[in-house]
């Protein structure tokens, strides 16, 4: 346990916001192929890019993902509303209403081999298990909520 505590102590290499000065938003953030209805799965994009893109050192192949939400409230209150109506749902629900599944698109679009999780609350303790047990060198904790989201990536040990 005391390893954990040390790694604990994680830096901050990079972060990304939705929104951020400058954004639309009333547009909503960026459109991902594969993802519709509802803003969750952009906004994990977005700031997932926003985050890797600003990194203050080079990111290492061994990067894992910690997702933290609730899941995809906009999507599921799509799903009930089609089945109480009897209308047939469409394929892409069943792919996006897995949170994972927006992880798995950025690790493949950043080339992130490292380890996905997903969460309901916190991320640092499951990032600096990852770090910790040498799963991942750094970690993509990316946050979304109703109608904000925010990445950090982070690694363990002194900035200095």
């Amino acid at each position: 346990m005391s390893e954990l505590l040390e790694v604990h102590d994680l830096v901050v290499r990079g972060e990304g916001y939705w929104p951020e000065p400058g954004d639309d938003i009333a547009a909503g953030p960026p459109v991902v192929p594969g993802f519709v209805v509802s803003a969750f799965n952009p906004m994990a994009a977005v700031v997932a890019e926003r985050c890797l893109s600003r990194l203050t050192e080079p990111r290492t192949v061994r990067t894992g993902i910690v997702l933290v939400c609730d899941g995809d409230s906009v999507s599921a209150d799509h799903v009930r509303q089609a089945v109480a109506e009897g209308k047939r749902i469409g394929p892409l629900f069943f792919f996006q209403s897995v949170p994972n599944s927006i992880a798995g698109w950025i690790a493949a679009k950043w080339d992130l081999r490292g380890p996905v999780v997903c969460v309901t609350d916190g991320g640092e303790d499951e990032a600096a298990l990852l770090i910790g047990d040498g799963d991942a060198d750094q970690v993509l904790i990316v946050e979304v909520g109703a109608d904000q989201a925010s990445a950090r990536i982070v690694s363990g040990g002194d900035p200095t």
